[in-house]
């Protein structure tokens, strides 16, 4: 009985030990590559913490003047966030916008048909009136040489 003891709680150990190791290693790997809130840079840090410092009123302890500093800072990034939410748009619809483009300027996909085009008759009334002009100065003025 002894020997299924010490059977058990090694393997019990080794169990321990492999879920320790397997879920540190994986939880760890998966963590450092995509953090879920990402360090905020020292300009917003200074930037959040003046701003707060700006606001302190009197009798204001340092570790509230703090969280203000961090709500500040969180605020500051949500906004850098939807600003980048609202430039990725931007970008997709515009690629988006230049793919329709390029599919209708591309001449194998350009539809086969006639094309009329349409001129306006006020040059031409005067291109006749000018020469109307012209034929009646040669008439009435051009037999006098």
């Amino acid at each position: 009985m002894k020997w299924l003891e010490n059977i058990l709680s090694t393997h019990l150990l080794f169990t321990v030990l492999f879920e320790i190791h397997y879920f540190s290693y994986t939880t760890h790997d998966v963590m450092s590559r995509y953090k879920k809130h990402p360090k905020p840079s020292p300009e917003t840090r200074d930037e959040a913490m003046k701003i707060a410092l700006g606001t302190q009123r009197p009798g204001q302890s340092r570790e509230q003047t703090k969280l203000i500093a961090q709500g500040i800072q969180k605020g500051i990034d949500l906004y850098k966030k939807q600003q980048k939410a609202k430039a990725r748009e931007l970008d997709r619809q515009r690629n988006k916008h230049s793919r329709e483009t390029t599919q209708l300027a591309d001449p194998d996909m350009q539809v086969p048909g006639t094309i009329h085009y349409r001129q306006h008759w006020l040059p031409w009334l005067l291109l006749v009136i000018t020469w109307l002009a012209i034929a009646l100065y040669l008439v009435f003025f051009g037999k006098q040489n």
